[in-house]
């Protein structure tokens, strides 16, 4: 199986910046794609950033030019800087990743319990 732990949330005034962290550990064959989802009192759960096995990442348009997501080379911890925060920002922050736990096994997605981050104005 997969565990994620995220660390790093917190309260930050706007403008402010913060940085997430994300270990992964467990028994795995591969990380196939590594995320990160924020859900906002009242709202759905929606991915903020993802970062794929070849390198490329995608981001909400939300926070294009202010978050930026990256992992180490062993992909066992994923990142979220985020630069810039608004309170709108104010979220329950996610890690996700999709990963086979043996080769040729069919993909699973895992989750983290969330780390808080408030942003006041």
């Amino acid at each position: 199986q997969v565990q994620l732990k995220e660390f790093g949330g917190g309260l930050v005034q706007a403008g402010e910046p913060l940085k997430l962290s994300c270990a992964v550990s467990g028994s795995f064959f591969s990380i196939d794609a590594m995320a990160w989802y924020r859900q906002a009192p009242g709202k759905q759960r929606e991915l903020v950033a993802q970062i794929l096995s070849g390198g490329s990442t995608d981001y909400a348009d939300s926070v294009k030019g202010r978050f930026t997501i990256s992992s180490d080379d062993a992909r066992t911890t994923v990142y979220l800087q985020m630069n810039s925060l608004k309170p709108d920002d104010t979220a329950l922050y996610y890690c996700n990743v999709v990963a086979r736990l043996r080769s040729g096994a069919l993909e699973g997605r895992y989750w983290g319990q969330g780390t808080q981050v408030t942003v006041s104005s």
